[in-house]
Parts: C-alpha cells; structure tokens; sequence
C-alpha cells in the first residue's frame, strides 16, 4: 500500500484551490493538508503543516511565490516545492529553480499528470511542463563554459537532456538509452542539482544575456 503524500496548494485562486483539492481528494493516496491564499499566509502555517510536498503559484501579491519558496527552504530544508503557474518565461523558471523549487508546472497540465508529478517529486524526481523542459535544455546548451565548470554534464545526462529537449516521455527516454525510468529521474534529479549550483544571481544572469 502506497504512503499517503500530503499536499498543501498555495494560490490566490479560491475556484483554483478548490479544484486541486477535488482531485487531490480523489487520488487516494495524495491528501489535501491545507491551501492558503497568500504567501504570508503561507509562511505562517506550513511550518507547523509540515507537508511532504507544496503547491506554489508565483503571482501571489503582495510577495510572489518565488520569493516565499526562498524563504520556506529556510524554514523547510526537506519541503518538496512545485511551482503550478502560468507563467512560463525562462527567467521565472530559473528564479523558482535558484530559490529552491524541485519543478515547475503549467496550470493548464491534465489532473492526472498533477498527481502523477506529485508522486514523482516526493521520490526524489524534478518533474516539469515539456515545454518548461525545452527551456532548461535550451538555457544548458545556450550557457557560456565559463558560468561554472562542476555545471558540466556527463555523456549519458545530455543524453537525457536530448530526450527532454525532443519532447519524449521519460519511458521513451529509458526505452531509447536502455535505463529504467527510475534511473531517466535520478540524471533529472542531478541534472537539476547542478542547475541550482550554477544558477545563483550572476550565473543566472550570464544564461539569460546569451
């Protein structure tokens, strides 16, 4: 029997909370611990919430939900954050990846791939739109030699790159490099690790110049 994954969803949408929670609730093995509606909000109660994976918006108001995931990997080392928004511009991919989101979703994604990156993201993967992928590579293979040398990717996790950057599914990268999938999300994992090492201010402003 599968562990029971809490969620809590922050979003300044009622109709939106509402919904996520409708599907969460039906899931079964996904539970819906609380939704608040601001990042203040927010960063009052998922301290004491404690949910093994976080639901972030990033136009929140006052303070946006980018500033409220640097703030809870603070208070919340272990949090799982994924971004659930509309925007979709590379450098509010990379400002949520710099402050320490583990994905990056489009609203617009289908029900069943929310719950599925849910579970993903709580064993141990970075899921991410394909069209949010396409950037991630786009900005590797774009990014000077000089940001950082350890951001330097091995044979195999360009490989993966090349199959996030063609739009294939994770199965259709395993089946293509001869890996299981759960090996395609440990080079994800990685690979986004390094993203995170070489991303900080200046590096993330040397990706986006090119």
């Amino acid at each position: 029997m599968k562990k029971t994954i809490t969620v809590s969803i922050v979003d300044d949408e009622a109709d939106l909370r509402e919904h996520i929670g409708g599907y969460l609730a039906a899931a079964g093995n996904i539970r819906c611990l609380s939704a608040y509606a601001s990042a203040e909000e927010a960063l009052k109660h998922l301290p004491a919430d404690q949910p093994d994976v976080i639901l972030m918006d990033i136009n929140l108001g006052e303070m946006d939900g980018i500033e409220c995931v640097r703030r809870l990997t603070v208070l919340m080392p272990k949090a799982q954050v994924l971004m659930l928004t509309v925007f979709e511009d590379t450098e509010q991919i990379f400002r949520a990846l710099s402050a320490g989101a583990s994905g990056y979703l489009l609203k617009r994604l289908s029900p069943k791939k929310l719950l599925e990156a849910i579970e993903e993201v709580q064993a141990g993967g970075s899921p991410m739109s394909a069209s949010i992928a396409r950037k991630v590579v786009q900005s590797f293979k774009a990014a000077p030699a000089t940001v950082d040398e350890s951001a330097h990717l091995s044979e195999r996790e360009r490989g993966v790159l090349d199959g996030l950057a063609a739009g294939l599914a994770y199965k259709q990268i395993a089946d293509q490099l001869g890996i299981s999938i759960h090996t395609v999300r440990n080079y994800i994992r990685r690979i986004y690790e390094k993203l995170h090492v070489c991303s900080r201010t200046e590096a993330v402003a040397k990706f986006l110049r090119k």
